[in-house]
């Protein structure tokens, strides 16, 4: 049996660092066009930063359960994914196609969804958005797996 989507009465925790900013400021629209609710935690411009900065206030709203979901974008996703997983209550993806933000979703009940803006598509990126939101995890043998995750 599949668990429920994800809680439309929280708001989406969205971050990013210089090189993902605009791929933020797009998926942050669609977002709100959706119907949620935005929690936007930085950056706010294309000087170059770090991305550390936006990734643990994405995850601690996400582990804190004040976010339903987290988003995060960097140039590769590799460090915003390296840094949100540092969190225990985190599950985050990283993810570069259509099956597999499913697949993140469905198999380990993944609550951030993170991508690379230097090799995935906007549009590509704005449809793993909406497929990492819209799909269930599993469960079932998925569950004992996604239980044995945390140290």
């Amino acid at each position: 049996m599949s668990t429920p989507l994800f809680d439309k009465n929280l708001p989406i925790a969205i971050g990013a660092d210089h090189a993902g900013f605009e791929y933020k400021e797009a998926i942050k629209k669609v977002l709100l066009d959706a119907g949620w609710k935005v929690e936007d935690k930085g950056t706010y411009s294309t000087d170059s930063t770090d991305y550390p900065d936006y990734a643990h206030p994405v995850a601690t709203m996400v582990e804190e359960g004040k976010a339903a979901a987290g988003v995060l974008v960097c140039g590769s996703g590799e460090g915003v994914c390296m840094t949100a997983n540092k969190h225990q209550g985190i599950r985050a993806g990283l993810c570069w196609n259509e099956e597999v933000a499913s697949l993140t979703r469905q198999h380990n009940n993944a609550n951030i969804i993170c991508m690379g803006s230097r090799f995935v598509s906007l549009e590509l990126a704005e449809k793993m958005v909406n497929i990492f939101l819209n799909t269930a995890f599993e469960g079932g043998r998925h569950e004992r797996r996604v239980e044995k995750m945390s140290c």
